[in-house]
């Protein structure tokens, strides 16, 4: 990164008529804080998430957060060892993934443990949380499936996902098998993609039906299943997106998601760059684009996320640059935040990793009642808020 995108810290541009006013919620990659910032740029609430690295968290309706933690040195399960070398091996302390939920002021709610808790959670409106996790696919099914750089399964593995619902007592009431219901012939690996994983699914969220809206990067797919028969009943995406994440249900039933874009093997498309789409799942077709230009100046290679906002504008978090902004229907940036929080993060050294971030408007039921007067922040402010440089 040179040193013009370094210098940018915090609110960069804010058009205040026509942004959709509240506190946008996100946590650094590489530490232990979830923050909660104005619209200005400053701190207003911060939730310390020692000993575990918070992936990403949600605020929810009744005032807490709930998040994935990571512990230290460790990583989401099985399935992404591939990245850090065939031989690569977790140890048992590496496999400290809970979910979390505690209060505003940090008091523990409930803590669910899974070693092979995998990238994303939803609360349910009954109170049970949807939660994903790795699982090892049979060899009789392994050996079916196409895609992929040959010989490239982790030690002989190939991990899928499962879909858990849990109660808040721990208890796993449903469960789903991606590889009882995905096609060897139809769900194909990318071809530039390791076999180590099928799916490597990275959304899950439950639509109004009951049934559940996933993401399936190696397979550039998503896709709706029904939670009555685990049948996969609409997919899409496949020679259209490029390792996407976050899908989500809009009101008007259409669908957005954000298109990482590598890989995307579209005839016309020489280059690699992201976009975010608004998709009609009962035509196919997309019926909104948002990419910069020229395209490669927004581009986040893996992670990211979108949220369509109550005033039609739309949040994206470009994970990569740190950046988090928001743009309208006829998709002028109308704000932008870049995270001033670096620190050593993986494979990436010193960097500013967002992996998603959520906007929260003032009406927000869970922000009721609550103390969000930046003056509680006032030296971290001093450092990280406007015009610290």
């Amino acid at each position: 990164m040179g040193i013009a995108r370094t210098t940018l810290k915090g609110v960069t541009h804010y058009v205040p008529s026509r942004a959709y006013s509240g506190y946008t919620l996100f946590s650094p990659m590489f530490g232990k804080d979830v923050w909660l910032v104005d619209m200005q740029g400053r701190i207003v609430h911060r939730w310390r998430t020692e000993p575990y690295k918070p992936n990403f968290a949600r605020f929810l309706a009744n005032g807490n957060l709930l998040y994935q933690g990571v512990k230290s040195g460790g990583i989401m399960g099985p399935g992404l060892a591939y990245l850090f070398g065939e031989h690569y091996e977790q140890t048992e302390e590496d496999r400290g993934v809970c979910l979390i939920e505690v209060d505003w002021d940090n008091n523990l709610v409930l803590k669910y443990e899974e070693p092979q808790f995998n990238h994303d959670f939803y609360r349910m409106k009954n109170g049970n949380t949807m939660l994903i996790k790795y699982v090892d696919v049979p060899d009789d099914i392994k050996n079916k499936v196409k895609g992929g750089i040959p010989g490239t399964e982790q030690n002989g593995i190939m991990w899928a996902d499962a879909l858990n619902e849990v109660t808040p007592d721990g208890e796993v009431v449903w469960e789903w098998l991606a590889y009882e219901h995905l096609d060897p012939e139809m769900d194909v690996i990318c071809p530039l993609e390791y076999r180590g994983e099928w799916t490597h699914m990275n959304t899950c969220s439950v639509l109004p039906d009951g049934n559940i809206l996933g993401s399936f990067r190696q397979t550039n797919t998503i896709c709706i299943i029904d939670k009555a028969t685990g049948n996969i009943i609409w997919r899409w995406g496949r020679d259209e997106l490029g390792h996407q994440h976050e899908p989500t249900m809009l009101d008007n039933g259409n669908i957005l998601v954000f298109d990482n874009g590598p890989h995307r093997f579209l005839s016309q498309d020489l280059d690699y760059y992201s976009r975010v789409l608004e998709v009609n799942p009962a035509t196919n077709k997309i019926e909104w684009e948002y990419k910069d230009d020229p395209p490669s100046e927004f581009y986040a290679f893996g992670m990211g996320g979108a949220q369509r906002l109550p005033n039609e504008n739309t949040l994206i978090c470009e994970t990569h640059g740190g950046r988090i902004f928001e743009v309208t229907r006829d998709r002028e940036i109308i704000w932008e935040y870049v995270s001033p929080f670096y620190g050593p993060f993986l494979t990436y050294g010193q960097a500013n990793l967002i992996y998603r971030a959520y906007r929260y408007g003032h009406e927000y039921q869970g922000l009721k009642g609550k103390n969000l007067d930046p003056n509680n922040f006032r030296w971290l402010n001093a450092v990280y808020g406007p015009g610290a440089k």
